[in-house]
């Protein structure tokens, strides 16, 4: 996957979180999921991001949620200080909407080799299984094909 112009260096391209997962495979040393880090930095990106303050994200999350969030909350969840404060994995659907940003889930799911598309790039990648699918279909049916022709040889040879 190519890189925005402008993008962080840093950031790892899809491809190699991939490989990086494939060659893991869900074997992690200890300690290494420990994400408050990378989840605070995120959430409080998102919310520096959103048009939104505070407030209005604690709000809307709390009327999304039926439980009340407080922009106390909030801070607490995104600061990196506030060790024992992470928001709880309920909520992260409600956050995303409200800030209109999917970088606090990536940062859970990454870590387990699921990856967060948009609708439209999500649709893409389901046609393009269903391509996969009829082309491994397509395969086995030619082999049927060839294996019925000998199969019928093989009878009027009788």
């Amino acid at each position: 996957m190519a890189r925005k112009a402008g993008s962080d260096h840093r950031q790892m391209s899809l491809f190699d979180v991939i490989v990086n997962n494939q060659q893991n495979s869900f074997t992690c040393p200890p300690g290494s999921l420990n994400l408050h880090s990378e989840l605070s930095q995120a959430a409080s990106l998102d919310l520096k991001e959103c048009p939104l303050s505070r407030w209005q994200v604690a709000g809307s999350m709390s009327e999304l949620t039926g439980t009340e969030i407080t922009k106390s909350m909030l801070d607490s969840w995104t600061a990196e200080s506030k060790e024992g404060h992470r928001m709880p994995a309920v909520f992260v659907p409600a956050f995303c909407i409200m800030t209109k940003s999917t970088r606090t889930l990536e940062v859970m799911t990454r870590h387990v080799g699921v990856f967060v598309l948009p609708g439209a790039d999500a649709l893409r990648s389901e046609v393009r299984h269903i391509d996969e699918e009829i082309e491994l279909l397509k395969a086995e049916k030619k082999k049927r094909v060839l294996y019925l022709k000998d199969a019928e040889a093989q009878e009027g040879k009788r």
